[in-house]
């Protein structure tokens, strides 16, 4: 469908809209008003003529709006099936690399043995960080949380490496594919250092430099764990485990974080101020730290015996079931089921986590109860990945960086394909107006002060003892 171009760009647009089309020619009182398509080479507006602004579609959180069109990865949410350029995840899951399927997302297909090996050697030559980096790294709270220090840095880096600037270099700077993976190389070897020293500040320590001798992975842990020595190898097979993970939180089509990385890249920004965007979409609860309101729920739980009166509280609505169900998944999710059997080779090798029981035993009263089963809720990735990662000894804040570190690799591959895409628009959405219609300006000493419960208006601020205490002295 998509490679029969035609030289008529009204033509084009009009078989794209042409259900909406009808539906606004029904409307239509005559013929003599008949449907105007006004179209540019890459858009059009469904009109009624001269006159008309144009039909819009009024479509809370996009359920039916798609925005991009891409060949990255296609869900099959009713069948539970995800694929990554055509490839099953469970098959990439199984026999692949990060760094393997990395390179699959960015240039559409699996790279050969050498390209493979030059690679994984670009990306190591590029996993240090600037120090000036590190050193606003340093300079922030020791409590604060590692997606707020993920945000900075990768916004940071914006500023350290200006020769990627559009906005200093012209825009016609992506154009050129060298300058292209040059930043992909950099971000995708960056991502896990700045996490690791994230991850390190919060533990007091210094940050430490990445191995070119490791796995992508195993560099991460190696970051983690060696204290600086540098004969340190981390335990190959938690490795593998993390490996595997990375695959499965790489790509996810036109998510939150996703559309908001492309959404800032229409407009021509640098790509590391929209990655920047999307990883402060991630850090959002409703999208990248639902694993650990997962966690928070099988404690509340606590053993398998209150596993039934908890499903009653769901189904009377007074208790709430995380790790349950998707905004497109409608089956069982496919990333689920190989993180649940990854489970089984973390507690091998570090302890076997005793939600695990509390979580299997939920799993099967919800699939065998029909409250579940008739709304097609099944669990999700986030399932079983907070039991992972807290096995692994991650603490809860630092899940979300554990999914953004592979996340770039989807970011990135969609940031490339919308270079190369000829619809590609800075994107605005319209809105539907439900303000005022207009009233005229009033000086502020004729204005009366709004009044009433549901007048909008700035509220108590609250003023710390330490304020009071200064406004209570002379001079103020």
């Amino acid at each position: 469908m998509g490679g029969e171009g035609s030289d008529d760009s009204s033509v084009v647009a009009r078989s794209r809209l042409a259900v909406l089309s009808a539906h606004l020619s029904a409307c239509l009182e005559s013929n003599a008003f008949a449907p105007i398509l006004e179209s540019s080479p890459v858009s059009a507006q469904i009109t009624t003529g001269n006159n008309d602004k144009g039909l819009k579609l009024y479509d809370p959180g996009y359920l039916n709006t798609a925005p991009v069109r891409s060949s990255i990865c296609y869900i099959d949410g009713d069948e539970g099936i995800l694929r990554y350029r055509g490839y099953p995840i469970e098959e990439l899951a199984e026999s692949s690399s990060f760094l393997d399927v990395a390179y699959l997302l960015m240039y559409g297909n699996l790279p050969s043995q050498s390209q493979l090996a030059d690679w994984e050697f670009a990306v190591s030559q590029h996993s240090a960080v600037p120090l000036g980096i590190l050193d606003i790294i340093h300079a922030m709270p020791h409590d604060a949380h590692p997606m707020g220090v993920l945000v900075s840095a990768m916004s940071a880096l914006s500023v350290f490496h200006p020769d990627a600037n559009p906005a200093l270099r012209g825009q016609d700077l992506y154009k050129s594919n060298t300058v292209r993976d040059k930043q992909i190389v950099r971000i995708l070897g960056k991502a896990p250092t700045i996490a690791a020293a994230a991850y390190l500040r919060m533990a007091g320590r210094p940050p430490v430099l990445p191995s070119s001798n490791l796995s992508y992975s195993e560099n991460f842990l190696y970051m983690l764990d060696s204290l600086g020595d540098k004969s340190y190898k981390p335990n190959p097979r938690l490795a593998r485990v993390l490996d595997i993970l990375f695959i499965l939180h790489a790509e996810h089509e036109m998510n939150c974080s996703t559309a908001a990385a492309r959404h800032l890249a229409s407009s021509g920004v640098d790509v590391y101020t929209a990655l920047a965007g999307a990883v402060g979409a991630l850090y959002g609860p409703l999208h990248g730290g639902a694993n650990e309101a997962v966690l928070k729920m099988l404690n509340e739980i606590g053993t398998v015996d209150n596993i039934p009166e908890f499903i009653e509280g769901v189904k009377n609505r007074k208790r709430k079931m995380s790790g349950f169900g998707h905004r497109v998944y409608k089956n069982y999710d496919p990333r689920a089921k190989v993180i649940k059997k990854l489970a089984e080779e973390v507690f091998s090798i570090v302890g076997r986590d005793p939600l695990i029981e509390v979580a299997i035993a939920l799993e099967q009263a919800a699939l065998s109860d029909e409250y579940f089963v008739k709304r097609k809720l099944y669990p999700n990735v986030d399932f079983y990945s907070g039991l992972i990662y807290r096995a692994m000894g991650f603490p809860t804040e630092f899940f979300p960086v554990l999914f953004a570190i592979p996340r770039m690799a989807g970011y990135l591959s969609h940031w490339r394909e919308s270079l190369d895409d000829p619809d590609t628009k800075i994107m605005r959405p319209a809105q539907v107006y439900t303000g005022v219609w207009m009233r005229h300006y009033i000086p502020a000493q004729e204005r009366m002060s709004s009044t009433g419960a549901v007048v909008d208006k700035l509220g108590q601020v609250s003023v710390s003892n330490a304020t009071k205490r200064r406004l209570s002295g002379s001079g103020v």
